[in-house]
């Protein structure tokens, strides 16, 4: 079975995580989620199976929900990290308003 590079290498962790550790792997899910999108599309745009594409389109849509589960868990695990990607749409708005 291929190692995913998991914190917990394909068996449950030896001891309950801490919050920090938890928010970590989180943030880790949240990357992974992401990755599975990239693979599953760039599966898709591979292929001519006209059947095949859509399942892979599919499922990556249903990563992208994933996606949102886990950072909506991570923004209840650790509000304080709101105020990081506020400021990253702030400076990407400012970006946007140069280039009007």
């Amino acid at each position: 079975m291929p190692d995913f590079g998991s914190p917990f290498s394909g068996s449950a962790n030896d001891r309950v995580l801490t919050d920090e550790e938890l928010i970590r792997a989180i943030r880790f899910m949240v990357a992974a989620e992401y990755e599975a999108i990239q693979l599953y599309m760039q599966l898709a745009e591979s292929t001519d199976n006209h059947l095949a594409a859509e399942v892979l389109k599919d499922i990556a849509d249903e990563e992208r929900v994933h996606a949102g589960e886990f950072l909506r868990l991570l923004h209840e695990l650790a509000p304080d990290e709101e105020k990081f990607y506020a400021k990253g749409a702030k400076e990407v708005e400012a970006e946007i308003k140069k280039k009007k």
